[in-house]
């Protein structure tokens, strides 16, 4: 399918373009990006199995485009060594709220054990959240869906909420949206600030340690507090 990265690129870079000119958290252009390439595929009767093999080079970019977020966080260091205590406390108080908010809600909603545990490392990046999904029986495509759709939310509507309650320094501003919408709230964060991008980086980091490791004890408590 040749045709596949011209798509994604065009969809991306346009609705970048329009982001930038209109300035408004709901115009994210990941968003519009899937809006506009989604209709595309139903119309031409593609199959995302076959759009995903035709821009699979883009994939493969996505592991150094992650490592590259280490290169913010080394210039951050001096500050990072200082706080560090302060930051594991914040990262483990943000990846235990994500964690119970999300797998409390679906049991308390009726979700069965299986689908609360997709839900629970909705969080973290997606390879993470799935070997953790796995790891605790449940279902990692579910979880993958949860981790696109959690990750969009940060990105468009975290910046706006933390401007409504004035957090304003970039540490506490970058830890917040790094600890619960992994890479793409990253992204946002290092395009609004170079120093809320290095500290959303650090976030996804600590927190993607801590999930997997906290994940197996805390799902059996939350499944028997919530049944």
């Amino acid at each position: 399918m040749w045709w596949a990265i011209p798509l994604t690129l065009i969809g991306f870079y346009s609705a970048r373009y329009v982001a930038i000119k209109l300035k408004q958290p709901l115009i994210n252009p990941l968003l519009i990006s899937l809006l506009v390439i989604i209709p595309v595929l139903l119309l031409t009767h593609t199959s995302y199995e076959r759009y995903f093999q035709g821009s699979q080079i883009i994939n493969y970019l996505l592991q150094p485009a992650v490592v590259a977020l280490a290169f913010p966080l080394y210039e951050q260091l001096h500050q990072i060594r200082a706080r560090w205590k302060s930051i594991i406390i914040i990262c483990l108080i943000g990846s235990l709220a994500a964690m119970i908010s999300g797998t409390g809600l679906a049991l308390w909603m009726g979700a069965s054990p299986e689908l609360a545990a997709s839900v629970l490392p909705k969080s973290v990046t997606t390879p993470l959240a799935m070997a953790t999904a796995q790891s605790i029986h449940g279902i990692p495509a579910v979880s993958a869906i949860c981790v696109m759709f959690v990750g969009i939310l940060g990105a468009v509507f975290g910046y706006p909420i933390l401007n409504m309650l004035k957090i304003s320094t970039p540490s506490a501003r970058g830890l917040a949206i790094g600890s619960v919408s992994h890479a793409l709230g990253t992204a946002r964060c290092a395009e609004e600030n170079y120093q809320e991008g290095a500290y959303s980086s650090l976030a996804l980091v600590i927190c993607g340690i801590l999930t997997p490791l906290i994940a197996p004890f805390i799902f059996p408590v939350l499944v028997h507090l919530f049944s």
